[in-house]
């Protein structure tokens, strides 16, 4: 096909879904039979579709021959950019149907972590005290806010400081050393020397069991040596299937220590360089949503702290 890369794109001309479906569909079969097979139409149709798409963008997107199709390296562009657009628009079709015209949508992101072993507890019951007032949760493990992002809640880790954010300190972090109760058998529980048991390690802080060591003023050797994990929660799975000893937050395994699945190796909680806060915009502030989720865990950290007080450590 010939190209003239010098010709602009008509203002508001742009492909329809249909054309942008079907390229998607061929693309991903690489035959535009079984692209008509998928969308219920005619091989024909299909490739007609491709073809005056290819037409609008004066670009090929196909290399054709008499047995096969394939992209070419624009086609191939393209296809990424084109998954991703008709993602978007399912997944706002889908929110759109999903809700009524008179609830609302609550976008919430949190640590991975965090989310499953506090986060999803704390807001349980919420949805049938507010049922107009839909939740969206999602786990991310970097940078929660930017300008692009929108997000009406955030949930945490750091010292506070967010910039054009609010933020409310849910508590501060204590690390514990915990374990499956039946690995302390036939060992020798001590803080001089540490060859008999394994020490679990988090790959974001290898120095942590350096410092909860420091804390108790006690100076001992291989506190960096051990099984790395990337997150808490594979370290704690780890613990409870009697790997070694993890070094995770209290409140991250306060139902394993009362069940008794887990238990402290030592009495001692080593305090976080940083705390868990709930933040949110400040444009956000007076939103019901944003105020009746912020209700919601205020009563119940209420709860859990009267958890963490049964554990007897004092913090």
């Amino acid at each position: 096909m010939k190209t003239d890369t010098n010709k602009p794109l008509a203002f508001r001309r742009y492909p329809s879904t249909t054309a942008l479906q079907c390229f998607e569909t061929a693309a991903r079969h690489l035959s535009f039979t079984n692209a008509a097979q998928e969308m219920h139409m005619t091989q024909s149709a299909i490739s007609k579709q491709v073809a005056q798409l290819e037409e609008m963008l004066n670009l090929s997107l196909f290399y054709r021959t008499p047995h096969r199709i394939s992209l070419t390296p624009a086609g191939k562009s393209y296809y990424l950019e084109v998954l991703e657009i008709l993602k978007h628009i399912e997944v706002a079709t889908t929110n759109l149907m999903s809700h009524s015209s008179n609830t609302e949508l609550l976008k919430i992101v949190s640590h991975p972590t965090f989310c499953a072993r506090w986060l999803i507890p704390a807001l349980s019951g919420f949805s049938q005290e507010y049922p107009l007032i839909n939740l969206d949760i999602k786990e991310l493990a970097g940078p929660f806010f930017s300008e692009d992002q929108n997000v009406d809640i955030a949930f945490l880790y750091g010292d506070g400081m967010w910039g054009n954010m609010e933020a409310i300190k849910l508590f501060d972090e204590y690390c514990v050393a915990v374990c499956q109760p039946q690995y302390l058998r036939d060992k020798t529980l001590s803080t001089e020397c540490l060859d008999d048991y394994v020490l679990l390690q988090i790959s974001s802080r290898l120095s942590a069991w350096y410092e909860y060591f420091k804390q108790r003023d006690i100076s001992v050797d291989g506190t960096f040596v051990g099984p790395r994990f990337e997150t808490f929660h594979a370290c704690i799975s780890a613990a409870l299937l009697g790997y070694g000893i993890a070094l995770v937050p209290l409140r991250l395994v306060e139902p394993e220590l009362q069940s008794g699945a887990l238990v402290l190796a030592w009495d001692y909680a080593a305090k976080g360089r940083g705390s868990y806060y709930v933040t949110y915009p400040v444009s956000s502030g007076q939103s019901h949503k944003v105020k009746a989720v912020l209700e919601w865990i205020t009563a119940y950290l209420t709860i859990s702290d009267e958890r963490e007080k049964a554990l007897g450590l004092a913090l």
